[in-house]
Parts: C-alpha cells; sequence; structure tokens
C-alpha cells in the first residue's frame, strides 16, 4: 500500500499552452510526464508505473513465442550502410561521430543489428525458426514533436525479429505475432482494429497495423461497417461507380484542342465543358535509386490518374519499389518538351516493363482508367490538349495499377457498402520482411541438403507509450481520464474525507491494507486536504476505482465509485474486498 502523502504526484489545474490533444494535456495535469526538451520527456513516478505495466504485459505474452535480448541503442554508420537504410532514412536518423571522428547513429530500430547477430551465429536450418525481441528506447530526429508522447524523439518500443527457413515458417511466425498481439492489447484494455498497411521504410510485404481509433490520430483508417474491411489510407482500396465516357469527336483520332491559358484540370475541365472524370491528370516522378558503385540514378515514372482522383504515393512507391519525387521544372522540359500543365502520355515512347525499363520512362496508368475511352490529357505543348484519348489503343501504359487515395463514401470492394474514413494511431504493427535484409547484409544458412540459402525474416513493433496514450483518448473527460485496471498506475485509491476524525481515518487506512494483503495495488490519499480537493485529484489521474470513506463509516459503509462511469455504490466495509474481486473480474 502507498500513501498518496509520500509521493510525487505534482498535479496541475491548467494544461500546457501547447497541448492540444487530451493524452498530452491530461498526461502532464495529472504529474505522469515532463517535457525536457521538444519530444523528449521525463517519466514521473505513476507514468513510470503505468509503462512498467505495460511492459510487463508485453514481455510476458512475448515470452510465449519469443526470447528477450538486450541491444545497444549506439550503431556503427558501416551497419545502416550494409543494410542500404543509412542514406534511405535522411534526417530522421540521429547520427553523431565519437571522439576518434568514426561515424554512428542512433538506433530507430533493430533490423541491422539483429540480422547481423544471425548473420554470425546462425548456421543450419536446425537453429531456425528464431524469434528474438527487445523492449527499449528508440530515437527519432523528429521534424516537429508534437501531441505530448504521440510524436516525439526518443521512446520506447518492443520490436521482434522472426527468422524462418521458408515462407510457410514465416507464415506461422506471423501468426503467432498476430496472436500475441491481440493477447497484449485485449489485456491492456484497448478497443482496436487490426488493419491492412504499408510497410514503408521497412521493406516487406505482407503487414498489419493495430490501430485505435481517436481524432488525436495522426494515421487516416478506411473501414467498413458492413463487413471486416479495414485498412490504412495508404493500402486501402474501393470499388467505383461506373462512368460514361464521351462521345468521340471527328474521327475519332487524337484530336489537338486550343486552351490557352488553362493548366489545371478544373480550369481544362470548365473551359471544354466536361467533368474532371473525363479528363486525365499527368503527374511526372523521379525515382531516385543508388546503383551497385554507389552513385545516385533517376529513372522518369509518369503517372495518368483520373482528373478527380488523387495519387496515393505509398502505392506508387510500391509499384515502381522506389520512393519517388516530383519532376523538376528542366526533367520535365527534357522529357516532355512542354511547361508544366499540358503535359500528356502521347509522342513518347514508353519502357514495357516496370523493372526492366533499359532507361526508358515508365508510364503506370491506374487502374480507374483502364477500359475508359475519349479521354482528354494535355498535348505536351503550351495551350493545347488532346481529346479522343484511349489507353491502350493511342498509347500503351507500362502498367495499370492500383495507385490512387480512397475516399469516404467509395463502395466496399467487398460487400458494397459505403466506406468511412477515421483518424487513428498506431500501436502495433507486423511485416513480413522476406529477405530484403538476410540479402542486403549476407545472412545465409545451410539447409537440410547442405545448400546455402537466406534466411526469411519478419518484424514485428509495439509502441508502449502509445498503449498509454491510446487508453487516455479512449477514456476521459472534462476532469481527466480512467485507464483500465491492468495499466493504471493504482486499481483503487482510498479517499479518507476528514483524516481529523479518528474513526474515518482508522477505517480508511484498515480498508486500503486489507486490499493491498488481497493483491490490490492500492494508494490511500492520506493527504490533510479538503475532500473535494481529493476527489478532483482521484478524478484526474486514471485510476479507475475511488473508494470514499467518510460519514458512513459509522453504519458500516463506504461509497465505492466507478470512475469511467461516475456510478456510485454503498459497499459493506466487511464486503470490500470481496466486492473489488468481483469487480475486477468483471473488468477482466
Amino acid at each position: 500500500m502507498h500513501r498518496w502523502s509520500e509521493l510525487f504526484i505534482p498535479t496541475l489545474r491548467e494544461a500546457p499552452a501547447d497541448a492540444e490533444v487530451a493524452s498530452h494535456k491530461f498526461l502532464v495535469r495529472a504529474g505522469y510526464i515532463r517535457q525536457l526538451a521538444a519530444g523528449i520527456y521525463s517519466y514521473l513516478f505513476l507514468g513510470n508505473r503505468s509503462f512498467n505495466k505495460i511492459i510487463a504485459i508485453v514481455r510476458e505474452e512475448m515470452d510465449r513465442i519469443g526470447q528477450e535480448f538486450y541491444l545497444p541503442a549506439l550503431h556503427p554508420r558501416e551497419l545502416w550502410e550494409a543494410s542500404g537504410r543509412y542514406a534511405v532514412m535522411g534526417d530522421n536518423l540521429f547520427r553523431l561521430k565519437d571522439r576518434k571522428g568514426t561515424d554512428m547513429c542512433l538506433g530507430m530500430t533493430e533490423e541491422e543489428v539483429m540480422t547481423s547477430i544471425a548473420l554470425k551465429e546462425l548456421r543450419s536450418y536446425k537453429q531456425l525458426p528464431q524469434t528474438w525481441y527487445q523492449i527499449a528506447p528508440k530515437f527519432r530526429d523528429e521534424p516537429r514533436p508534437r501531441s505530448g508522447l504521440l510524436r516525439v524523439r526518443q521512446f520506447i518500443m518492443k520490436d521482434s525479429y522472426s527468422f524462418d527457413l521458408d515462407a510457410a515458417g514465416l507464415d506461422v511466425s506471423y501468426k503467432k505475432h498476430y496472436e500475441t498481439y491481440r493477447r497484449i492489447f485485449d489485456r491492456c484494455g484497448l478497443k482496436y482494429m487490426v488493419v491492412e498497411a504499408d510497410s514503408g521504410a521497412m521493406g516487406g510485404k505482407d503487414s498489419q497495423e493495430f490501430i485505435v481509433r481517436t481524432p488525436a490520430g495522426e494515421d487516416r483508417i478506411v473501414s467498413c461497417d458492413g463487413c471486416s474491411y479495414a485498412a490504412n489510407l495508404e493500402r486501402a482500396t474501393s470499388k467505383l461507380e461506373a462512368v460514361e465516357d464521351l462521345k468521340p469527336e471527328g474521327d475519332g483520332k487524337p484530336l489537338l484542342v486550343h486552351t490557352p491559358g488553362q493548366k489545371t484540370i478544373e480550369d481544362v475541365a470548365k473551359f471544354l465543358g466536361v467533368s474532371p472524370k473525363n479528363k486525365i491528370k499527368t503527374l511526372a516522378m523521379m525515382a531516385d535509386e543508388i546503383d551497385g558503385a554507389g552513385k545516385k540514378k533517376s529513372r522518369a515514372i509518369v503517372v495518368l490518374m483520373r482528373g478527380d482522383h488523387q495519387l496515393n504515393e505509398a502505392k506508387l512507391n510500391g509499384a515502381v519499389a522506389a520512393a519517388t519525387r516530383a519532376m523538376e521544372e528542366s526533367e520535365i522540359e527534357g522529357l516532355f518538351n512542354s511547361p508544366a500543365g499540358y503535359l500528356g502520355p502521347m509522342g513518347i515512347e514508353w519502357a514495357r516493363d516496370v523493372k526492366n525499363h533499359d532507361g526508358k520512362p515508365v508510364l503506370l496508368v491506374d487502374k480507374a482508367l483502364e477500359g475508359r475511352a475519349n479521354l482528354i490529357a494535355g498535348a505536351n505543348k503550351k495551350d493545347y490538349h488532346l481529346k479522343n484519348l484511349t489507353p491502350g489503343k493511342d498509347f500503351h501504359p507500362t502498367a495499370y495499377a492500383d495507385l490512387r487515395v480512397a475516399t469516404a463514401g467509395e463502395t466496399c470492394s467487398n460487400c458494397d457498402q459505403p466506406l468511412r474514413i477515421d483518424t487513428a494511431v498506431e500501436i502495433g504493427h507486423i511485416f513480413k520482411l522476406g529477405y530484403k535484409y538476410s540479402e542486403s547484409m549476407g545472412t545465409r544458412v545451410l539447409d537440410r541438403n547442405g545448400k546455402e540459402v537466406m534466411p526469411i525474416m519478419g518484424c514485428y513493433g509495439i509502441g508502449i507509450e502509445r498503449i498509454l496514450t491510446a487508453a487516455i483518448e479512449q477514456g476521459n473527460d472534462e476532469n481527466g481520464f480512467w485507464l483500465p485496471a491492468a495499466i493504471a498506475p493504482f486499481e483503487i485509491v482510498v479517499s479518507a474525507t476528514n483524516m481529523k476524525d479518528q474513526a474515518v481515518k482508522a477505517a480508511a487506512e484498515d480498508i486500503a491494507q486489507r486490499l493491498a494483503k488481497a493483491g490490490f495495488d492500492v494508494v490511500f490519499d492520506d493527504r490533510d486536504e479538503r475532500p473535494g480537493v481529493k476527489f478532483k485529484d482521484a478524478d484526474l489521474v486514471g485510476i479507475p476505482f475511488r473508494v470514499t470513506v467518510g460519514k458512513k463509516v459509522t453504519e458500516g459503509t463506504v461509497e465505492v465509485v466507478i470512475r469511467s462511469t461516475g456510478e456510485v455504490r454503498d459497499v459493506t466495509i466487511s464486503a470490500i474486498v470481496e466486492h473489488f474481486q468481483q469487480l475486477l473480474r468483471r473488468a477482466e
């Protein structure tokens, strides 16, 4: 049992001026955290207790499927260069030099370190499968730290890595992590969803995010209330309503039309009296890559979208297996021989294959344009556009691909119900990395036939702070917040309304000791403060249950307040332990 009077719980009546989301406001006001610098926080007594409880749950569940390591946060540059990510991560990677001038960096994730251990230690299929994990600080040079613990520069992550002999083994490891994550988040009391996701800079193919819907989130999630479909906006697909094509003009061949000064999709559509749905949006991009000799090479990627659609850059980067950027003015002129605003697919020899492009520009056409006819696009000539353009007839795409951003109200591909879009916080992410790191770092083992093969990898992360922040976002009101009992710093606060009343004081202390002896995590608010002050603090700091010990002790009764609902129950002192045993069993 802890006594509030002996603890450091610096509660505040006002939130910091820069706090915008509920979790940031209340973590500061409740004395869980204090900011040291932008994106860097100290975790005080209450915050640390909650994080330790979350970590204990994560560790207990992960120990069922893996082995815990503890790895350095300080990494040599060569390790990240071996994987190819030293350049890819850009300014997000903290970089420094030691006293000898050796380049070092602070780890954002541990793929490189884990793979280096596998490279040196794994020799045979007999040693596989392996699942290794750690729970430790990570570092990211976040350009705009914000939203309290949601966007920071130092954070705690559980990251695990699986090594298997083949894809079938990876499927098993992936499923184990999926089931483990469900148990972890269930035990932490979160209402969450599992959605299809993009792997981003981690690489790999199959990927799922565990997310919590909240207005404080920065991720956008597309989901369907009519079925189980859910995906991150970067991966989401949808079904489009049919669009009526324009009738061909003249002989049906591409027709040059004068569009003086009309550059934007909307302006051209209005000028020609058509819908943007009948126009082609031409996006000129470049993919910058590093060749085997370490030299930067660029290739042209041109994307055609329906006029009213937006490009999903994550889908594009996945389609070309590289990060892309917008073309510079000189690059546009070099390829199209035209200024921006009048670009189109005609008059250019496009590559026949996305990978084996022989230096020719790649033309990717969004699937929404596949099968369409008589579209309008730029003519690669200032102040002119072309009518009567039909993909596959008048020009030949390198490939068709789903490249657009899904929008709310479009139809679910599974059940034809309208889709919704919500903001959300990612709390966990699982990837099938494949051979990305095994190949780049040269990891090999001998298979059953004595042949050298690459282990196949999976990567699985959980943000420890994000579990706490998501719980606060899900459970708060104007007075504070409430946490699930499993991750709250204390399960029960026993508040004596008058410490000068010996009967109240003695009863409160007896109740607190009995509850603690029964195994509950209890704090006894023994401060010589007015009841209102104690109740306000109890409501503020996230403790899910309060026992109010007041004048009713003369009747052998106390009040039990359920923080999440505000429900107040009269419970006899003699039955208080049994009451919480039943109450917390139900809560679990």
